[in-house]
């Protein structure tokens, strides 16, 4: 195997003898073949992306990086600050090869417009732009949610991206890796692309994401922590996290092998705003098979408002298995969903067939159900039938499920062989139920399938599997995003009822002591090597309280990716816990002293008598709906006032 690798190695630098050998500069275009000079370049881009540091422009180039890093933003302190284009591929170009690239400290590390057939292999993206999160490990801050309902002038760009294509025909994706960013490959009205076997993991945003892109082939990636807003058994939000996004009319792609784990969603799939506006169009007949969608925190698919086929995936440990409000002439079939709160749920649906499907240890395998009546700001629909009917389920395996079916809203259901062990409801049957045929049930069907065609055009895979630990306890969101386990890192697990600390202490290799202790009591501490743990008892008399550990072990990369030496590395816990006590008024307003009429008007409220008062340690208010009963759930104002001393002298 050795003899072999030295064999291609000289292949690749004879094939590149005849291009010509350059240095990274600002403003360099380049536009006919080039080795990239193997160093570090320290260049900063211009804060903008419109004047990218460096730009490709012309057909039929190659431009081999040969392992160059290419590290920008050289003047900031943090990822949420990094700025500028790197390598911008120009409108018009084509057959551009991009390869062996190392960038680094940028917002947009490769950016494409209008190319045709632009090829993106074996480059490191890695730590580019992510936002600083607000959430902790104890309450969501609803500000880290994303948005991706508009980008039709690059609204997108705002959440940086490894690799950003538009416009572009045929792009190849291949052995790529962007992690420790927000957004690893971002597509925005492409087609035929071919995307395999990259890596694009532990962002803090999306692995993958589709805009008004079809006809694409994503085949065969590492999609895993792809995550934000969620805290171990705190809260579950996701914030809209993914690893993979398909958003406005995306047709016809086939997700396959891919492995898209402890991700907001796994897959998050959605028909777009131009739909809910006119009725029309969708994102659809895309075909998601052999996929691994487990550990998300929120669905393992999503599928809103659109029709597809879901075939063969694995989704595990999740709050829904797959959730698929307003689908239609869907197909879910074959699929192990297991250990999630709710194996299927659709709200809406209509014309769905789920077949051969496996649930074992679900809360409830089934939930099908409709409201009675559509918001009225709804154009969606007011143009299209949105009643919850005709479906057809068969020839399904329960195991140890609460509930198997659980059905109310819905016109036409049969419930034809499907089979069950140590299930403690069969059917739980609501209002608004009709034409309900469970006649076949008892049946044994012997039914078989034919997976769709285009499955032929691609190598068989099963989803990547890698060391990283398993499981939604893994996943620790820090300020910056998922923990990706290759640094030193103290952990507050916990503090359970008697108010003593539990933490984790975890890394990849080597081990630890304790440097510093203050405000705090040690009251039990496992080995010195990795991963381990220690309990403190917290001393309330001091505000400032801090534990530091000191690493000694192998080089690593740090959280936000500069390198570490071999000794006197620390890491820490630090909080600052004065004795505040919060007295909250809440006063009411109304239209005449809407905050939009003026200061003035609005602070005339504050003359009144508060509408409600508490006192609070905290001012930490995420709600939906009224904070409490006794508020109203929108239209009043919050005056929190208290007195503290923050530093003694």
């Amino acid at each position: 195997m050795n003899r072999l690798f030295f064999t291609l190695t000289l292949l690749v630098i004879t094939s590149n003898l005849s291009a010509s050998a350059i240095e990274l500069k600002e403003g360099l275009v380049i536009r006919s073949s080039a080795t990239i000079i193997a160093k570090t370049y320290y260049l900063n881009a211009a804060a903008n992306l419109k004047n990218p540091l460096i730009i490709v422009d012309g057909k039929d180039i190659e431009l081999d990086f040969s392992y160059a890093v290419l590290q920008g933003s050289n003047n900031i302190s943090g990822p949420d600050e990094m700025y500028g284009l790197a390598l911008y591929i120009k409108k018009g170009s084509s057959n551009i090869t991009i390869k062996n690239a190392i960038i680094r400290g940028f917002k947009i590390a490769i950016m494409g417009e209008d190319v045709l057939n632009i090829n993106i292999i074996n480059c490191n993206l890695s730590y580019n732009y992510r936002q600083h999160l607000k959430s902790n490990l104890i309450r969501e801050d609803i500000s880290d949610w994303m948005s991706y309902h508009k980008n039709e002038n690059d609204e997108w760009l705002r959440y940086g991206a490894g690799i950003y294509l538009k416009n572009c025909r045929g792009p190849v994706i291949k052995n790529n890796v962007v992690t420790n960013g927000q957004c690893g490959l971002m597509l925005v009205c492409c087609q035929n692309a071919e995307i395999t076997d990259n890596n694009f993991s532990f962002n803090s945003g999306i692995g993958i994401g589709l805009y008004r892109s079809s006809f694409n082939n994503i085949v065969h990636n590492r999609l895993d922590y792809n995550v934000r807003g969620y805290s171990f058994g705190k809260y579950k939000r996701g914030q809209d996290s993914a690893g993979l996004l398909l958003f406005e009319q995306c047709n016809s792609n086939l997700i396959a092998f891919n492995s898209a784990t402890h991700s907001g969603d796994g897959f998050f799939l959605w028909a777009g705003q131009s739909t809910m506006d006119t009725g029309e169009g969708g994102s659809n007949e895309n075909f998601v098979f052999g996929n691994d969608f487990s550990y998300a925190p929120t669905n393992g698919i999503e599928i809103t408002f659109s029709k597809n086929l879901i075939m063969q995936n694995t989704i595990k440990d999740c709050d829904h298995g797959l959730w698929g409000g307003y689908s239609y002439d869907t197909d879910i079939t074959d699929n192990v969903f297991a250990n999630n709160r709710i194996g299927i749920a659709i709200e809406h649906g209509q014309n769905i067939n789920i077949a051969l499907n496996k649930f074992t240890g679900e809360k409830t395998g089934i939930k099908l159900w409709s409201r009675e009546k559509q918001p009225e700001d709804w154009i969606y629909a007011k143009k299209r039938n949105t009643e919850s009917r005709n479906y057809w389920i068969a020839a399904n395996q329960f195991s140890h499920v609460g509930t198997a079916f659980d059905i109310m809203g819905t016109d036409t259901v049969v419930l034809s062989g499907n089979a069950k062990l140590a299930t403690n409801e069969i059917l739980k049957l609501g209002e608004r139920v009709s034409n309900m045929d469970t006649s076949t049930e008892g049946e044994i069907l012997d039914m078989d399938y034919q997976p769709d065609a285009r499955l032929k055009k691609i190598t068989y895979h099963e989803a990547p599997l890698s060391d990283i630990p398993r499981g939604k306890n893994e996943m620790r969101i820090t300020e910056w995003g998922p923990y990706n386990f290759e640094y030193p890192i103290l952990w507050l697990q916990n503090t359970d009822s008697m108010g003593i600390k539990h933490f984790e202490i975890l890394g990849k290799a080597g081990n630890w002591a304790i440097n510093k202790i203050k405000g705090f009591e040690l009251l039990a501490q496992g080995g010195n090597s990795f991963p381990s743990g220690i309990s403190l008892k917290t001393d309330s008399s001091v505000t400032e309280r801090i534990l530091e550990l000191v690493y000694d072990g192998p080089p690593h990369i740090k959280q936000l990716g500069d390198s570490s030496a071999k000794t006197s590395d620390t890491f820490s816990y630090h909080e600052f816990d004065p004795a505040i006590e919060w007295k909250i008024n809440w006063y009411q307003w109304d239209a005449a002293h809407h905050p939009a009429n003026g200061y003035l008007p609005f602070t005339e409220i504050f003359q009144n008598n508060p509408f409600l008062s508490k006192t609070s340690k905290t001012v930490d208010f995420t709600w939906w709906g009224a904070i409490e009963k006794n508020l109203p759930a929108d239209s009043f104002a919050t005056v929190a006032e208290t007195h503290v001393l923050l530093k003694e002298n």
